[in-house]
């Protein structure tokens, strides 16, 4: 969702640097890099270390409902979409297949996306807090694979973070990888798009053949 289908990434990024400046820090471009595509945990985890201040209980408390806070209030307007997506998305929608919606975002912040991108193109949706780990652990993607019924082996995953990539990879997934705010390194399985302008469903079988 965040980063591939709406341009929602800067959002967060908002609302982590602001977190930051409550702790009278800066958050650079590199550290925040290291938490794009990570599961809300995670990235406070990642967060804390990086500018040094301890993960204590009541802290990583605060900073989890200032984050939950922030983003709602940011996500509750108009959230632009990524080139393409919203075509990208009727075109699977008119093909006939099966589609799930699988972020690492928790499910009340979710579900603001889900108003933006429209709840018919997707027969399911599957939210970081809703699986034991989030990516880049593969559980997101066996879960929306499962609810599907289908194999995750037959699945093709879009995507923009080295996180997602590496969860839909050891899901067994195809990926095609459009990288937003950070660059992806190349692997097997991984076919690369700078947007999802112009993708046809020749497109998705492609990328299940490069996967082998």
């Amino acid at each position: 969702m965040d980063g591939t289908l709406l341009d929602s990434e800067k959002l967060w990024d908002v609302a982590m640097r602001e977190l930051a400046g409550r702790h009278d820090r800066e958050l650079t471009d590199e550290l925040r890099h290291t938490f794009i595509g990570a599961s809300g945990p995670d990235a406070l985890r990642l967060l804390f270390t990086g500018i040094g201040i301890e993960p204590t209980p009541e802290a990583v408390r605060e900073a989890g409902e200032f984050i939950e806070h922030r983003v709602t209030e940011l996500m509750t307007g108009p959230i632009p979409w990524r080139p393409g997506a919203k075509d990208a998305l009727g075109l699977v929608r008119a093909a006939g297949l099966k589609s799930a919606l699988v972020t690492n975002t928790k499910r009340s912040l979710a579900e603001y996306g889900l108003d933006t991108l429209g709840r018919d193109f997707f027969d399911v949706s599957v939210c970081g807090d809703e699986v034991a780990r989030g990516k880049p652990e593969p559980d997101v993607y066996l879960r929306a694979a499962e609810l599907l019924g289908v194999d995750p082996r037959d699945c093709v995953a879009v995507e923009d973070s080295p996180t997602g990539t590496r969860a839909a990879h050891a899901a067994g997934c195809a990926v095609i990888v459009i990288p937003c705010e950070i660059p992806v390194p190349d692997g097997p399985g991984r076919s690369f798009r700078d947007t999802l302008v112009g993708l046809t469903v020749e497109d998705l079988g492609q990328a299940l053949k490069q996967r082998g």
